[in-house]
C-alpha cells in the first residue's frame, strides 16, 4: 500500500540552528586517507533539512555498502526525530574480546576448538529451536542478564557490555507495555539461531597479545602481554532485524522477511490501531516508500524507541549467549579457567544521549560509542579508564583495545568500527606490504575441517587508522593483538 501524503501531525518544524542551514561534516581523515569527496557530498545531501543537533560525523573507514540507506563509520544526532535509515535496520551488531590466563595453544588444539565452535555454532543453523517464547520475551525485556543467569554466567561480566546488556523500560511506558508490543510471530522466529556467529564479515579471531602501551588501564581492564584473547564479531540475532524492518521499508530487504511482514506489519501497525486518525499516521510512516523520519516527542516516536530498546535487549542477550559458547568451549579444549569478558558493545544503535547539556538522539552506523571517564561515572572499571573501544584490523593484521579519550565529544562520543577498507587500499597503493616477520593466520571456514594459511600484512593500514583517532583525542591505545587463528 503506498501513501502520499502525511497526516498534518506529522509535519516537523524547523529547529533554529539545526535544519535552519546546511551541516558541512566533521571530517576525520588524513592525507594518506582522505575521506572520499563524492561520498561526502552524498552524505551532505541525505542530511540536507534535518533537526541535527551537531554536524554528522564522518570517521575513519568511511564508505558504502550498496544494501544500506547510509555510508559506515558515520554518527548522527538529531534533536526532534528519530531517523532509523541512519543506522543499520538490524540494530546491535556488535564486537567484543574476552581473555583468557593461558599461553598460545598449539596447533591441534586450535584446530579442535574451532571443530567445536562448528559443532555448538553451526552455520547454517539447524531447525532446533534454542529458546522458548517466554525466554524470547525475557531477552527483550531483560536482556543479557537472562543470558547470563540463563548459562551461569558472573554478572561481573554485564559490566563489560554498553549499558550493562539492558537499555532501560521504564523511559517508554515500562515492562508490562513492552510485553504487549513484541509480536507473536516474530517471538516465534527468534526462537531459532541463537547466539550463532556465522561467515560473511562476522568472525572469530583467536590473538596474542604483543604490546602494551597503558600498563595501569590495561591491568584494570585485564589484559597482560603474552596473553591469549579472542575477538569476536557477531549480529544480534533475528528479533533486532524483524523489528527494524517493521517500521518502514528499507533498502535491505531480503525476501524471506518481505513474507514476514506482508503478514505482522499489518497485525503490528494497523491492527491495533486506537483511532483512524492513527491508522492513517501509521500508514503514512510505514507503509510506503522509504522510511519516514518519525517526531520523537509524538506516540509513535515512543513506540519507535521502546521497539528499538527491546531489539538492543535481544541483541545483548544474543551475545552474551555466544560469549558462554565461546567460553565453555575454550575451557574444554584450551583447558582455560580465568577467563573474563574486556568489552562488548554495538557498532550499530539509536540511543538518547545527553550531548552537550541537551537531550538528542545520536544513529551510529558502523560506528561505536565512546565515552570518556568523565561520561562513566558510577562504573566500577570505566569510570577511571574510560569506555574501552576495539579497532579491529582484519585476519591479517594486528587489532587494537583503546579506550575512549576526552577528546570524543568531538567525534560525537564515536569511534569507528574497524579499519577494514583503510587496510586493503593501503595494500593496493603500495603502501602496505607483507608482514616484516613472515607470521601467517590459520583460516577455519564452515564448510571445511582444514584450514588455509593466510600469509599476514604490516600495521601500516590499522596504525593508519589508530592515528587518525589518536591525534584528535578520540581513543588512547592500551593494548594490541596479533591474529593467530580466525573462522569466518
Amino acid at each position: 500500500m503506498r501513501v502520499t501524503l502525511d497526516p498534518p501531525s506529522l509535519v516537523m518544524p524547523v529547529t533554529p540552528g539545526s535544519s535552519a542551514h546546511a551541516w558541512k561534516p566533521s571530517v576525520f581523515e588524513s592525507d594518506d586517507t582522505p575521506a572520499d569527496p563524492a561520498l561526502l557530498e552524498r552524505l551532505e545531501r541525505s542530511v540536507h533539512g534535518m533537526d541535527l543537533a551537531t554536524p554528522p560525523v564522518v570517521l575513519p573507514d568511511f564508505h558504502h555498502k550498496r544494501n544500506v540507506e547510509m555510508p559506515s563509520s558515520i554518527a548522527i544526532a538529531t534533536r526532534e526525530t528519530v531517523r532509523p535509515t541512519l543506522t543499520s535496520a538490524a540494530v546491535n551488531c556488535g564486537m567484543a574480546l574476552m581473555a583468557f590466563d593461558a599461553e598460545q595453544p598449539s596447533e591441534r588444539a586450535i584446530t579442535e576448538f574451532f571443530s567445536r565452535v562448528r559443532e555448538r555454532l553451526p552455520y547454517p543453523a539447524s531447525n532446533q529451536r534454542d529458546l522458548t517464547a517466554d525466554e524470547v520475551a525475557r531477552c527483550a525485556l531483560d536482556g543479557a542478564r537472562f543470558a547470563a543467569e540463563r548459562y551461569g554466567i558472573d554478572p561481573a561480566d554485564l559490566d563489560r557490555m554498553e549499558e550493562g546488556g539492558r537499555l532501560d523500560l521504564d523511559v517508554y511506558g515500562g515492562i508490562a507495555r513492552a510485553r504487549r508490543q513484541l509480536p507473536w510471530l516474530l517471538i516465534q522466529l527468534s526462537r531459532f539461531r541463537f547466539g550463532i556467529v556465522g561467515p560473511s564479515n562476522h568472525f572469530i579471531e583467536l590473538q596474542r597479545v604483543e604490546e602494551i602501551y597503558e600498563p595501569a588501564t590495561a591491568e584494570r581492564l585485564g589484559i597482560t602481554a603474552g596473553q591469549l584473547t579472542l575477538q569476536y564479531h557477531g549480529g544480534g540475532g533475528i528479533l533486532t532485524g524483524a523489528i527494524g524492518r517493521l517500521f518502514g521499508r528499507r533498502v535491505d530487504y531480503p525476501r524471506k522477511h518481505r513474507a514476514v511482514m506482508a503478514m505482522q506489519k499489518p497485525l503490528y501497525h494497523l491492527a491495533t490501531a486506537g483511532s483512524v486518525a492513527e491508522m492513517r499516521t501509521r500508514l503514512a510512516l510505514y507503509f510506503r516508500d522509504g522510511c519516514p523520519p518519525v517526531p520523537r516527542h509524538h506516540p509513535e516516536g515512543e513506540r519507535l524507541l521502546l521497539a528499538n530498546a527491546l531489539a538492543m535487549n535481544y541483541g545483548f542477550a544474543f551475545r552474551m549467549a555466544t560469549y558462554a559458547a565461546l567460553r565453555g568451549i575454550a575451557r574444554e579444549v584450551l583447558g582455560t579457567n580465568d577467563d573474563r569478558l574486556i568489552v562488548d558493545s554495538p557498532h550499530d544503535s539509536m540511543y538518547e544521549e545527553d550531548f552537550r547539556g541537551e537531550s538528542v538522539v545520536v544513529h551510529r552506523h558502523n560506528s561505536s560509542r565512546a565515552f570518556p571517564a568523565s561520561k562513566m561515572a558510577g562504573h566500577p572499571v570505566f569510570a577511571v579508564t574510560g569506555q574501552p573501544v576495539l579497532l579491529p584490523g582484519t585476519n591479517r593484521t594486528s587489532s587494537f583495545l583503546c579506550v575512549a579519550a576526552e577528546g570524543a565529544d568531538a567525534a560525537l562520543n564515536t569511534t569507528c568500527h574497524g579499519t577494514g577498507t583503510i587496510i586493503a587500499s593501503f595494500e593496493k597503493r603500495g603502501l602496505s606490504g607483507v608482514d616484516p616477520l613472515g607470521r601467517s593466520t590459520m583460516r577455519f571456514r564452515y564448510d571445511t575441517a582444514d584450514p588455509e594459511r593466510t600469509p599476514q600484512l604490516d600495521d601500516r593500514g590499522v596504525g593508519e587508522g589508530l592515528n587518525i583517532l589518536v591525534r584528535n583525542g578520540i581513543v588512547r591505545p592500551v593494548a594490541r593483538m596479533r591474529p593467530i587463528a580466525v573462522m569466518s
